[in-house]
């Protein structure tokens, strides 16, 4: 349908989202950011158009027997007013609405509203990805709620004598508002279908279920993050010889002992007394030191002084030997234990 010339030329460019007749030849044009009255010529008045701009910061309505009002008003630049018949009213307000709170980024750029409800002194506006409530004389201002659907984890409905109360679950808290019972059903149809198309789901039942499968896997990664012990203790995953305990000064006694013996057997062949001498208090020195690293079970005992060298240099080493051994076992088994309790954490048992 083609606009009027003077309507065309005040447009320019600008899309026309909504029009709406107001009778006669009278038309009410909504673009993204302005609204357009059209007023055709008549007897008193010439073909005119009158401009109202979207950036508003408060929107109000009054309406009489056949007359209503829709006002912007826009702070120190004072308020504009359009009048139309009540019969138009509601129709010429809610793409009036969709622009105010667009301007004002309350909705976004791409987002439509779906319907809005005028409930005495409550505003509730069915968004696309919101909903918008306020509370006051006016439609809107500033002192408004928003709650996005990505925040919503349930919507119910319960019935009155009288009226319906809404109750949004946000953010773990529930928001709820009251609603006349010849008003519920149209509410409850436009805000669960919006709600539904938000999630892609196709009903409320289909919605909880989505939201109660995403809380239990939120609290499975919960536990998972707080038994999260990485790959286990460094200390019990190094290798036995990397430890500063026992198992390391076994090892270093037995290769200094590998060492004496070579040193004894040569003192031997010589006849010397003072290398028989030397290699019968160096076993004595080693044996200590095996007794203060703990290494008393071993079941050896130092060497008597005519006892051969060699021999009890070569039972001295077997015996370290065993208890490094044992020791390694002892920690590897350990670690097991534990690289199988983390295993079993992460999986929630």
């Amino acid at each position: 349908m083609s606009q009027p010339e003077i309507v065309q030329s005040v447009l320019g460019e600008e899309d026309v989202v909504s029009r709406v007749h107001l009778g006669g030849e009278d038309e009410l044009f909504v673009t993204p950011t302005r609204t357009l009255v059209y007023r055709a010529e008549g007897l008193l008045s010439d073909e005119s158009v009158d401009e109202f701009s979207h950036a508003a910061e408060r929107l109000s309505v009054s309406e009489g027997r056949r007359k209503g009002k829709i006002s912007l008003d826009y702070g120190l630049d004072g308020t504009k007013t359009i009048g139309l018949s009540v019969k138009r009213l509601d129709e010429a307000l809610q793409p009036i609405i969709e622009g105010v709170l667009s301007a004002a980024g309350v909705i976004k750029d791409d987002e439509s509203v779906v319907q809005s409800f005028r409930f005495s002194e409550l505003t509730f506006v069915v968004a696309e990805r919101r909903v918008v409530r306020h509370i006051g004389s006016a439609v809107w201002d500033e002192d408004y709620e928003s709650y996005n659907y990505n925040d919503v984890t349930d919507l119910a409905f319960e019935d009155g004598s009288v009226a319906t109360t809404v109750v949004l679950t946000v953010d773990g808290r529930q928001e709820r508002f009251k609603i006349p019972n010849e008003e519920a059903r149209i509410v409850r149809e436009k805000l669960s279908k919006a709600l539904c198309a938000h999630y892609d789901v196709g009903s409320l039942e289909e919605f909880r279920v989505m939201m109660a499968e995403q809380e239990e896997q939120e609290d499975a990664e919960d536990a998972r993050d707080n038994t999260d012990f990485g790959k286990g203790p460094d200390p019990l995953s190094a290798n036995p010889g990397e430890l500063a305990d026992e198992p390391a000064n076994g090892t270093r006694a037995g290769e200094e002992a590998q060492q004496t013996e070579s040193q004894t057997v040569e003192a031997t062949s010589t006849g010397s007394a003072t290398a028989e001498t030397q290699s019968v208090q160096t076993p004595s020195k080693k044996v200590a030191d095996a007794s203060d690293l703990g290494f008393e079970a071993s079941g050896f005992e130092p060497p008597s002084e005519t006892a051969d060298p060699s021999a009890e240099l070569a039972a001295e080493v077997e015996a370290l030997r065993e208890v490094v051994e044992a020791q390694t076992e002892q920690l590897q088994y350990q670690q097991e234990l534990i690289e199988q309790l983390i295993e079993e954490l992460r999986r929630g048992r």
